[in-house]
């Protein structure tokens, strides 16, 4: 079995439970080239240390899910937007949404996935996982509105 897109309700719905709040996820543009610099990403491998998944976000939706998940007030996010880089504690903390969010792509009989590394906005992401956020084909992308927080966009692609 193959590895699958999760669709719009699942993405919400494990948001939803992560961070306590009400979530809203709807379809949006592909990432391009430009969005790439300020992008935190999410690396994931299969059980032979394939890059099989590359999970992005942008910096405000990666400031304001950080925020959410450690309960830090949005005004936290909204330093890290105008610095344009995550504080290390919202880095921490996107780090472990992204490891959580794994659970959207592992199902039963399919190849199980592991969060190898998450790059932080600005730290220059590696040209394979650069690549895959921006092929066309398999992958997803949503905007992502936190209540009490903010908005942003995630995007999901599949290397294969």
């Amino acid at each position: 079995m193959s590895l699958t897109l999760p669709g719009l309700m699942p993405v919400r719905n494990m948001l939803e439970d992560l961070l306590g709040r009400e979530v809203t996820v709807t379809p949006a543009d592909p990432v391009t080239k430009d969005d790439l610099p300020s992008m935190a990403a999410a690396l994931y491998v299969d059980g032979a240390g394939r890059l099989a998944a590359v999970l992005g976000m942008n910096l405000p939706l990666a400031a304001h899910a950080g925020a959410a998940l450690g309960l830090m007030p949005a005004g936290a996010a909204e330093a890290s937007i105008e610095d344009k880089q995550l504080s290390p504690m919202l880095l921490e903390n996107v780090q472990e949404l992204c490891n959580i969010l794994t659970g959207l792509l592992n199902r039963e009989g399919g190849p199980h996935l592991t969060l190898y590394r998450v790059v932080a906005p600005g730290d220059g992401l590696p040209s394979d996982a650069a690549a895959h956020l921006l092929a066309l084909g398999n992958r997803l992308d949503v905007r992502v509105q936190i209540a009490r927080y903010g908005a942003g966009l995630l995007s999901l692609s599949l290397t294969a």
